[in-house]
């Protein structure tokens, strides 16, 4: 799956990027189901609940998170080190996962032309219009080499179980953190719906009734992300104000 900074600090970089329409506020850190959003080691979040795999649908295709076979997302990042561009192709595959049928999606990442991560996620739709997050195969490679698959993990394998990468209702859910993913020690990315309504400017175009989330992994405690994800097109926009503002963008999609 696809970074942590102080509010004041993360609302400044992303105002000067993204417009909103209506406030985005975040919910009061003091509400006994959400932990601080910087407070060290912040663990607490809501593990959804799994419904079982007669509860699964055949295609993905929630608005903020579309998962067409065929279709390839092209993202592209400045980073301090170069460019960073990001290919993320909707396979024909699946993989069986629980009992459910996911979807494989093939990730990879490539520095100024060479392949520094190659990643295999797996997803699933309930009936409900959820997105389900099964797990990854990742690697990361040096020199044509995968030298490291930290952060892989399949649910119902080693105690994982899965979490909520899209829900069918996100603003039923605002303020509340909950789980994408969870081995403990290995894979606990979390997310949190900021907002609804946000306009966002890219390469490949306008879009207006975004989504906001912001997700983090304990495990990498000075980094948050905020994601914007818009209707009909899925992920469009990530900020990293904590990593030198960097902003992935949606550059490109091929569609099937």
């Amino acid at each position: 799956m696809m970074m942590q900074t102080t509010g004041a600090a993360a609302r400044a970089a992303i105002a000067a990027v993204v417009l909103f329409v209506g406030a985005c506020g975040e919910p009061d850190p003091t509400s006994p189901s959400v932990s601080p959003p910087n407070a060290p080691n912040a663990t607490q979040a809501t593990l959804p609940t799994f419904p079982g795999a007669g509860q699964f649908v055949a295609v993905i295709d929630n608005p903020y998170y579309p998962l067409i076979p065929g279709t390839t997302f092209e993202y592209r990042t400045e980073t301090a080190d170069g460019v960073e561009t990001n290919t993320v192709e909707v396979t024909r595959e699946t993989k069986t996962i629980l009992g459910v049928t996911a979807t494989v999606v093939h990730d990879r990442v490539f520095l100024d032309g060479d392949l520094t991560e190659d990643t295999f996620d797996w997803f699933a739709q309930d009936i409900a219009g959820n997105v389900w997050y099964l797990g990854e195969q990742s690697c990361e490679i040096e020199n044509g080499q995968c030298v490291s698959t930290g952060g892989s993990w399949e649910a119902g394998v080693g105690g994982a179980q899965p979490g909520v990468v899209m829900w069918a209702n996100p603003g039923a859910h605002k303020g509340t953190t909950y789980r994408q993913e969870l081995l403990a020690g290995e894979a606990e990315d979390v997310a949190k719906v900021i907002g609804l309504n946000a306009k966002v400017e890219t390469p490949y175009g306008s879009f207006t009734g975004c989504l906001e989330t912001m997700e983090w992994s304990p495990l990498e405690n000075a980094s948050r992300e905020h994601k914007f994800y818009c209707p009909g097109t899925g992920l469009v926009l990530e900020l990293a104000p904590s990593s030198g503002h960097e902003r992935s963008e949606l550059v490109g999609i091929v569609r099937p």
